[in-house]
């Protein structure tokens, strides 16, 4: 008998998730593996290596809303103070580069 597609869903989805959770050092994780806005982040700016244009500031815009999520996530949900603060830097940093970008 196979499994359910929900089910065999929810299994990856579980596999990521506790892939995502490895750290190191495994006692106080300061680097983990990204999760998905960080990763919706980096990939926006490999893209955005390659297009130019309207297309570029969409791809940035992303980017940016990448970043800023997971700036949010780590500065609320991290797993320990260094990830708390690391969330705080990075959500100052956004802000700052916004506003020096629109003034």
């Amino acid at each position: 008998m196979t499994a359910e597609p929900q089910t065999d869903r929810r299994n990856a989805l579980d596999r990521y998730r506790a892939l995502t959770q490895l750290g190191f050092p495994a006692s106080y994780p300061l680097v983990q593996f990204p999760n998905p806005p960080l990763l919706l982040a980096l990939l926006a700016s490999v893209v955005g290596w390659f297009v130019a244009g309207d297309a570029q500031d969409y791809v940035t815009a992303v980017g940016v809303v990448g970043i800023t999520v997971w700036a949010w996530l780590e500065a609320v949900e991290g797993v320990n103070l260094f990830r708390h603060l690391l969330g705080i830097v990075s959500l100052i940093n956004t802000v700052i580069g916004l506003v020096d970008r629109f003034g």
